[in-house]
């Protein structure tokens, strides 16, 4: 395949993200309807190696469903780039993990990452994390996608009533 058409491919592919998104968050059950958008995340972007959900909980984001390698189980709020994003309740788009102060290498390999924050009510209730072992592999693309699955996940919230 040459280069135009594999930025086409998925260009085409992504466009219809957010969509598939929406029709997995009309399952009611947390768990089950975000499993599935995890897996469209990871399916839908390359150069991947997690693709998943924090929850606040307990006073720290505890890890919710996810695509990928064994992951970091409790983040407190003071650490990493999980934490920056909770504590600033702001998208936070590392192109290099290793010279952001304070990182968690849950999987070594990881060179970037994309964290957005799930707001329902002006809370945070939780974040989409996504990590590549490629530097620079998050755009504004994944930002502004991800920033839309982040709302329509917070109406879905609303929506099933899911647990704060």
């Amino acid at each position: 395949m040459n280069a135009q058409f594999c930025l086409w491919y998925n260009h085409t592919m992504n466009k219809y993200i957010n969509e598939q998104i929406r029709s997995f968050l009309e399952e009611p059950d947390m768990i089950a309807a975000l499993a599935n958008v995890s897996a469209v995340i990871a399916q839908n972007y390359d150069r991947l190696n997690w693709s998943g959900f924090y929850f606040v909980k307990n006073g720290e984001l505890i890890l919710g469903p996810f695509q990928g390698k064994v992951a970091c189980v409790h983040i407190p709020f003071d650490k990493g780039v999980c934490g920056k994003c909770y504590r600033d309740a702001a998208v936070q788009c590392i192109d290099d993990v290793l010279a952001f102060p304070g990182h968690i290498a849950c999987d070594s390999a990881s060179r970037s990452e994309l964290c957005v924050p799930i707001i329902v009510n002006g809370t945070v209730v939780g974040e989409i994390d996504l990590d590549s072992p490629e530097k620079e592999r998050f755009g504004e693309d994944e930002v502004r996608e991800m920033m839309q699955a982040a709302a329509d996940i917070a109406d879905a919230w609303q929506k099933h009533h899911w647990p704060n």
